[in-house]
């Protein structure tokens, strides 16, 4: 019998006679909606407008004017915007603005269930009243 062998056979006889805990799961508990807070939002998102067939880029870093608040970017592909954000009693709010100084779109948004704080869908409204559905999901780390 190999060493790997009699190491594994010895793990597996302490884990029925109880002498090892349980093994827990090295990710962390999905947080609920009431628990997040506008900076663990902060990062890059990916968002997919229903009436649009390109995914636009969204990237959210800490405003340094507002503690708690986030201002970034949003890339249309063809344009650049500022945007604000704020998470506030479970919802996020963002605004987009196309000239630095006037609301160009409101977004409302929710965490999508069970997504860990990585998908968020809601409605944007541009200042003309025109509505669309948008999700939003986390740029996976690669």
């Amino acid at each position: 019998m190999t060493r790997a062998q009699v190491l594994s056979q010895r793990l597996l006889l302490c884990l029925a006679l109880g002498w090892i805990g349980p093994i827990q799961s090295a990710s962390p508990a999905c947080p609920d909606a009431d628990k997040v807070i506008a900076l663990q939002l902060q990062g890059q998102w990916q968002v997919q407008l229903k009436a649009q067939t390109q995914a636009w880029r969204l990237e959210l870093k800490p405003h340094p004017e507002h503690i708690g608040s986030l201002r970034g970017t949003l890339d249309t592909g063809t344009q650049r915007f500022a945007v604000v954000a704020d998470w506030d009693d479970g919802e996020f709010t963002l605004e987009e603005s196309h000239d630095g100084q006037r609301i160009a779109a409101t977004w409302l948004g929710k965490l999508k269930p069970n997504s860990c704080a990585k998908a968020l869908t809601g409605q944007r409204e541009t200042a003309q009243g025109v509505m669309d559905f948008f999700e939003m999901r986390r740029f996976r780390a690669e």
